[in-house]
């Protein structure tokens, strides 16, 4: 799951980016709203994070315009601001949520995690194909009822299938959502991860298939 982080305050973005990337998502950090809206138009996000005060941009004015372009990617807000009218105004503009800081690592990726699950139209933290089971709140996969350990990007890869089983998703795009734009990705990095899981899912789990020129595509049966 990749998200856009805009926040100013460096100390901040860092200590967030690493807090969510611990708990399994890749994230681009970035500190100003222009950015934020080419960059929010050009890639896949599951969510965005955006702060509202910005130095070249409000936060708000970003919010409106990534709405106005027919970005409907969900955006979380995150304000210092402790006015009531900031806060509706924001979800009037457009957000889906908004955390007041200070606020709780936790919190915040239990509700990102619920943002995107509701986007996909679903409100069931758990993706079930047949006997394989991922709980996207706690982070664990079991198969046949026995954990399974995953790395992280193992997790990533996992997630984005499961999340839309029988259907083939493009190696860009199931790229997009393991690794952001600081990590150093060799050629054939998605191939490498792809791989270990499919080991990890022997012999019970379900297949995941190469569909070659297109991606890969997890089956349902």
């Amino acid at each position: 799951m990749r998200v856009l982080l805009v926040e100013d305050d460096e100390r901040l973005s860092r200590g967030m980016a690493a807090s969510l990337e611990a708990a399994g998502f890749a994230v681009d950090c970035l500190a100003n709203g222009e950015d934020a809206l080419h960059l929010a138009e050009s890639e896949p996000y599951s969510a965005i994070i955006l702060d509202l005060g910005l130095p070249d941009m409000d936060g708000l004015d970003v919010l409106g315009a990534l709405r106005t372009r027919g970005v409907t990617t969900p955006i979380l807000i995150l304000t210092a601001r402790d006015m009531i009218d900031d806060r509706v105004t924001g979800l009037d503009r457009g957000a889906d949520d908004y955390m007041a800081k200070p606020f709780s690592p936790r919190e915040l990726e239990s509700r990102l995690r619920a943002l995107v699950r509701r986007s996909q139209g679903t409100a069931d933290p758990v993706l079930r194909i047949g006997a394989l089971s991922f709980d996207r709140s706690s982070r664990t996969v079991t198969l046949d009822g026995r954990a399974i350990n995953l790395r992280r990007r193992e997790l990533a890869v996992l997630e984005t299938l499961m999340g839309r089983p029988g259907k083939v998703i493009p190696k860009e795009r199931l790229a997009a959502e393991v690794f952001n734009f600081d990590d150093a990705v060799t050629p054939n990095a998605l191939e490498v991860y792809v791989g270990r899981l499919r080991r990890k899912l022997q012999p019970s789990g379900p297949a995941i298939r190469t569909v070659r020129g297109l991606g890969y595509m997890i089956e349902t049966d």
